[in-house]
């Protein structure tokens, strides 16, 4: 909706007890609730115009929502992903007694091909971290060697352990001990899962804050291994992409492909192109399904195609299918 302080105060009601609901039953975190918020205030928006409301509306006034936002230009999966959140408000709805059916129970989703991940190569990874570890030695002033330091250790945690980027934004300090060879990592849903720090990962750990703790002398550590330079708080998710994307540029790889998810394909794909198992890498990202992780064998099928295509003498001369 426009503004909130526009809205029905009944649809606010309903909006607050739905996100609190998903909150504490759920585990939803506070970039999933917030998702849904914006979705459904679009669903609800999309009903004003109509005359109608969340408590009336019907599975015409759904399906002619879908089609809106196809109109507008939305990709499949972005409308699948917006049905899902009206799908839960409206179990919730009906569930609540507050009405007395679920008109989302019929509606077909968008149909969608599944995407494949945006991938690096080995070699591109390995690009990225010489030019981020190079930046630290020509670091001019005592802060912008921390902040190369900082990004270091960013990448070389998230590409030895696979984390989610606001799993990784949000490690404590006590993250930071020379001998923590493990992490424990609470995902999605609140499940907690262990994932391995690299000897890597832990140099470039210990070399940020032995420079952290020469700028900042006797200052408290704080709360988070990666907090923002000059700020109390921890980095942000946003700040940490921007600063990949330059470190791309630097590269003289594209900013565009790289991003901190990226990245975290990467730590998979590579993984399984090397022979770990499936169930491990499932583990290690905390996918509660393994469906989630076999994309993964979708890329490396894709890419042995193209290296058939491109590569295999008989390809050429189109005696193999590729």
């Amino acid at each position: 909706m426009d503004r909130e302080s526009a809205a029905p105060p009944a649809f606010l009601s309903d909006l607050e007890s739905f996100l609190e609901m998903m909150s504490a039953e759920r585990g939803a975190s506070p970039n999933t609730l917030s998702s849904y918020r914006r979705d459904v205030e679009d669903y609800a928006g999309f009903l004003a115009r109509r005359k109608s409301n969340i408590r009336s509306a019907d599975a015409a006034a759904l399906r002619a929502y879908l089609a809106e936002l196809e109109a507008r230009g939305y990709a499949a999966s972005s409308a699948a992903r917006r049905l899902s959140a009206i799908r839960q408000l409206h179990r919730f709805l009906f569930a609540e007694g507050i009405r007395k059916d679920d008109p989302s129970g019929i509606i077909a989703g968008p149909k969608r091909k599944p995407a494949l991940p945006k991938i690096m190569s080995e070699a591109e990874v390995d690009r990225l971290l010489e030019t981020a570890e190079a930046a630290v030695g020509q670091a001019e002033t005592p802060s912008a060697a921390l902040r190369a330091a900082r990004l270091v250790a960013l990448l070389e945690t998230l590409y030895a352990s696979g984390l989610r980027v606001s799993e990784l934004v949000a490690l404590p300090a006590s993250a930071a001990r020379p001998d923590l060879r493990m992490l424990m990592v609470r995902g999605k849903g609140g499940k907690e899962r262990v994932v391995p720090l690299t000897a890597r990962a832990r140099e470039a750990i210990a070399r940020f804050m032995a420079l952290r703790r020469a700028a900042e002398g006797d200052r408290p550590a704080g709360l988070w291994l990666f907090p923002a330079i000059s700020e109390s708080g921890t980095l942000t998710r946003q700040a940490f992409a921007r600063e990949m994307k330059e470190l791309a540029s630097a590269a003289g790889i594209k900013p565009e492909r790289i991003s901190p998810h990226v990245l975290r394909h990467a730590f998979a794909s590579h993984l399984l192109q090397n022979g770990a198992d499936l169930r491990i890498v499932q583990q290690l990202l905390g996918h509660a399904d393994i469906s989630t992780t076999q994309i993964y064998t979708h890329v490396l099928e894709e890419r042995l195609r193209s290296l058939v295509a491109d590569h295999h003498p008989l390809a050429r001369t189109g005696e193999v299918d590729a």
